[in-house]
């Protein structure tokens, strides 16, 4: 039993996909950035060179993975109780993690790779993965209707990508290599009232069939007008269509009130997670 560390993109791949797509639920996390490495390389996310960790089982089998692509946190994907103890050893002493200062993991996980880190953290952001149970409709409906983002509209998911980072406090910036690969497979939708765009919600392409839906995003200008509720149902029924079985979301648990808008739709909460930074 042991972790392989590395930072060759095409070995680990196909070595780690297997065990990380048999959870696709719990795995989402890592499926969507597994897949965007994947389409468009090892610097997809930002500059710096990747991590990549695949623990081997008794059985000589992969049986859980994590990624890290600078300047993004350590991704932390469901592992068995060995391997959290063998990576919080690694987190503590190999020279590889030297440049780690973030962690993204499942609660209970991240709690005991804080232990075991030996470095003083704080919990920057605590997100709840939710699964959609049975689709409902906004009631009462929003104004307006809905369309598919198209290229014309790329300024605007800029300034809106952009802003959906700073405000949720998120590292690095969205690649506009991302925002079009998304609009290639009609994965972005805006909702328009007024005769203008006022919303936006995004969907991953369905990796293991399972699509995360993300970022749902609103102007400060045009909250609380349902918006936001209006443009997620369609965004889920789109991930839907485009072949999922398990559509999901997370949401950031110090937001309340968009906790209680995807319940209303009919989202179930799943699990938590937290994502730690280091002094």
């Amino acid at each position: 039993m042991t972790w392989t560390f590395g930072s060759d993109l095409a070995a680990w791949l196909p070595a780690a996909r297997p065990a990380v797509a048999a959870r696709p639920v719990v795995n989402t996390l890592l499926l969507t950035v597994m897949e965007g490495l994947e389409r468009s390389g090892p610097d997809a996310y930002g500059p710096g060179t990747p991590l990549f960790g695949s623990w081997t089982g008794p059985d000589g089998r992969v049986a859980g993975a994590v990624l890290r692509t600078p300047p993004h946190p350590l991704l932390v994907g469901a592992l068995p109780p060995e391997a959290l103890t063998a990576l919080g050893t690694a987190l503590a002493a190999d020279p590889l993690f030297a440049g780690v200062d973030a962690l993204n993991a499942r609660r209970a996980d991240a709690r005991f790779l804080a232990s075991a880190w030996g470095r003083p953290t704080t919990v920057s952001e605590e997100n709840r993965l939710y699964r959609l149970g049975g689709l409902r409709a906004p009631d009462p409906a929003p104004a307006g209707r809905v369309r598919t983002a198209d290229a014309s509209d790329l300024p605007l998911l800029r300034d809106w990508a952009a802003a959906f980072q700073r405000e949720a406090g998120l590292r690095g910036t969205v690649p506009e290599a991302l925002l079009r690969d998304r609009l290639s497979y009609g994965g972005t939708l805006l909702w328009e009232d007024g005769g203008g765009p006022v919303s936006m919600a995004g969907f991953h392409r369905p990796v293991a069939r399972a699509a995360r839906v993300g970022p749902v995003y609103t102007p400060p200008a045009h909250r609380g007008r349902g918006y936001a509720a209006g443009v997620t149902h369609a965004v889920s029924e789109a991930a839907y269509a485009a072949g999922a079985t398990e559509v999901l979301l997370f949401t950031d648990l110090a937001h309340p009130t968009s906790n209680g808008v995807y319940r209303r739709l009919g989202y179930v909460p799943v699990e938590d997670r937290t994502e730690l930074l280091a002094a």
